[in-house]
């Protein structure tokens, strides 16, 4: 007697339902013998779940400062440890901050010390959002004109 998954052609993955089906049904193929309808089966439905979820869920490409992170982290290195790739401590700074560019002999020994493909450091990294300021909108502090007015008083210590 057939099972109820012999009778069934395969499915298109095509939403959430389907790709779940799907999923089950390789779980209940996974040690299929090789060579065997099964194993078939298996390879098909891998397939269809392997494009769904390609379209379903994109993995976005890390920009250069995410992958030195979280290679960083995987390594379990500190800036510290940057300072030989990148120069000073300061320099570390500027680069992870995304105020000053990665050079190409940084991107050189990045890519050779951590393993970092090249194509991901030459990437541009993503811009960060920055609020624009208001139209119409006065400042709230306003400084007062003559002399030492608005400052604050200095005190000596003795």
């Amino acid at each position: 007697m057939p099972t109820r998954y012999e009778c069934d052609m395969i499915q298109p993955v095509v939403d959430a339902a389907s790709h779940q089906k799907a999923l089950r049904r390789i779980e209940e193929l996974w040690d299929a013998k090789p060579g065997s309808r099964e194993e078939r089966e298996l390879d098909a439905l891998a397939t269809l779940v392997d494009a769904y979820e390609r379209r379903a869920f994109p993995i976005q490409a890390l920009n250069p400062l995410e992958a030195i992170r979280l290679r960083c982290e995987q390594l379990g290195w500190t800036r510290r440890h940057l300072e030989p790739l990148i120069g000073s401590r300061a320099r570390v700074s500027e680069i992870l901050s995304g105020r000053r560019a990665l050079t190409l002999p940084m991107i050189r020994r990045i890519n050779r010390d951590l393993g970092i493909p090249a194509e991901v450091l030459i990437a541009e990294p993503r811009a960060k959002r920055s609020p624009t300021p208001r139209r119409g909108t006065k400042s709230r502090t306003k400084r007062a004109s003559g002399s030492g007015a608005g400052r604050r008083p200095t005190t000596r210590r003795t």
